[in-house]
């Protein structure tokens, strides 16, 4: 073992990225689980019997239990190892995805979906958690930080295209059991090639809190998704507000405890709570755009899901290079502020193309597309490298689940919010527009959703149902631009935030031990990050 210099951080060798590619499988496997069911709901819908409720519940139960989770399992993770946690998360995984490929019914389809979440809820955090722990070198720890916000990226468009590619050749469930060798070789891989690593002084783990935190994230992210559907009413709000004063009870536990799940000290390093904030703010410009983008593709040109799949494939080309110049620019000595910034500016200008788009426009939404997702792929690998920097690795865990949770909040915030602003120019554009004579119950439901404008477009004689098509596809892209236009002016003033809040941020990790005046001191180089060599016995040698 060679002992780390005082003076340097430690640089990571063959074997580390050799690690860090094997972290990449579940990472990629877990975002890719976003979207694997789009192309595949219809088949399921056909063999199970589904209900449109038992519809909705398979999609969402997998983003509920991984939202709810993260917080407890990045804690957990701290305390028994975050090695440890990915097996036992990648078992589970594994486990669920054959559960899922041979369900029998809505019920069971529905159970493996939420054991799935609760396994990706143990990966997620791990695997940031240890890109932190292996890379200790600041260029090195940004290159991979990088490379991971890219494969999540990726994973997510390559869900949809890789499931209609497995379905026209098998049955749905292949879907998910196209997870099973991936997680088998990490089980077999990660032993041999990844490290552990968990705090060596964690405390108690705060039992209480595990309800607590569930209780604050999962009515709201609830509460978001049902008004982004269904427009706002009282039962969404309720559970909001719920929701909110769970968390505030949440916090309040924090803040009091000696050995809290998210300990306030990674708060102290302001840099850290405008990180997640920012990091936030850039997915709820993703997840937004996204919301229309995949509608317009099919609903509006028409395009079949497999072929809208493969185009929006298209701006990958761009986004592929904005982790590495993000990267390079910070290493050249550009300041972060400057460069998260600039990202939200450019994601800003891809929304706003984006808001230039009619109703054939299928080069200016891909370019849009590209565009802003280029700014955020910016954003959010800079902003994470940041916050994982300024967190010491023995809360690397815990840092990681809160970026996610933060993420899966502004997704649902983003869809809520900007899908609330399309929905409400939709509805009002196809009040004042549709065909005269169209019966009371049919403007009811194509006032609801494009898509039942398309099917019941097509039940209507001569050129009513094309005028109402058109109709209902002018006013969902009027609604698109309106609403893009406003993400845009969200982005503008997220990059005003991160100018000034950025602006003097030290990027050096607050060691989260050394400010709790309970437990025993540190020295001052365990404080400015380093890992000493009787701690490394603890923190990085068990394998």
């Amino acid at each position: 073992m060679t002992t780390p210099s005082l003076d340097s951080p430690r640089r990571a060798g063959r074997r580390e990225w050799t690690a860090f590619v094997v972290l990449m499988l579940p990472l990629l496997l877990v975002s890719m689980d976003v979207s694997v069911l789009y192309f595949a709901i219809p088949a399921i819908s056909r063999e199970l019997d589904l209900s449109g409720t038992q519809q909705l519940w398979i999609f969402d139960i997998y983003a509920f239990a991984l939202a709810g989770l993260l917080i407890t399992m990045g804690s957990l993770g701290d305390r028994i190892g975050r090695r440890k946690l990915l097996l036992i998360g990648a078992a589970a995984f594994g486990a669920a995805s054959v559960a899922a490929a041979y369900a029998q019914s809505a019920e069971m389809l529905i159970a493996a979906r939420a054991l799935l979440g609760i396994g990706g809820a143990t990966l997620m955090p791990s695997t940031m958690a240890l890109v932190r722990n292996l890379f200790q070198d600041p260029g090195q720890r940004a290159t991979a930080v990088g490379i991971w916000s890219g494969v999540m990226t990726a994973g997510v468009a390559l869900g949809s295209v890789l499931s209609g590619v497995m379905l026209s050749h098998f049955w749905w469930g292949s879907i998910f059991l196209i997870n099973v060798p991936a997680m088998v070789l990490l089980l077999v891989l990660a032993p041999i090639l990844v490290p552990e690593f968990k705090d060596p002084a964690p405390g108690r783990f705060d039992l209480p809190s595990v309800p607590l935190s569930m209780g604050a994230v999962l009515p709201v992210i609830y509460g978001l998704k049902k008004i982004a559907a269904d427009g706002f009413a009282t039962a969404p709000a309720v559970a909001i507000a719920a929701g909110l004063v769970l968390g505030l009870l949440f916090v309040r536990r924090q803040l009091t405890r000696r050995d809290p799940m998210i300990n306030p000290a990674l708060f102290r390093n302001r840099g850290f709570g405008s990180a997640a904030a920012l990091n936030a703010v850039a997915m709820f410009a993703m997840m937004g755009s996204t919301y229309f983008t995949t509608q317009y593709l099919q609903s509006v040109l028409g395009q079949s899901p497999l072929e809208a799949a493969l185009w929006s494939l298209a701006p990958s080309l761009l986004i592929g290079c904005a982790a590495p110049v993000a990267t390079l620019l910070v290493q050249r000595g550009v300041r972060r502020a400057h460069v998260v910034a600039g990202g939200f500016v450019l994601a800003a200008a891809g929304l706003g193309v984006l808001a230039l788009a009619d109703t054939d426009s299928l080069w200016t939404v891909l370019l849009g597309c590209g565009v802003s997702a280029t700014g955020i792929v910016t954003v959010m690998s800079t902003v994470t490298d940041l916050a994982l920097g300024i967190t010491p690795p023995r809360t690397a865990g815990s840092a990681a689940s809160l970026l996610e949770t933060g993420q899966e909040f502004g997704g649902a915030l983003g869809m809520a919010a900007l899908g609330s602003v399309g929905n409400a120019v939709y509805r009002h554009d196809v009040t004042e527009a549709a065909p005269a004579g169209l019966p009371a119950d049919t403007l009811d439901a194509v006032r609801e959703t494009l898509g039942n404008a398309s099917v019941l477009a097509g039940g209507l004689p001569g050129r009513a149902g094309e005028a109402l098509l058109t109709t209902a596809r002018e006013a969902f892209t009027h609604g698109m631009q309106l609403a893009t236009a406003t993400g845009a002016l969200v982005l503008l003033a997220a990059a005003v935030l991160a100018t000034v809040t950025l602006r003097n941020v030290d990027d050096r990790p607050t060691d989260a031990a050394s400010a709790d005046p309970e437990r025993p001191e540190t020295s001052p180089t365990e404080a400015a990050g380093a890992v000493l060599p009787e701690r490394e016995a603890s923190l990085t040698l068990t394998r």
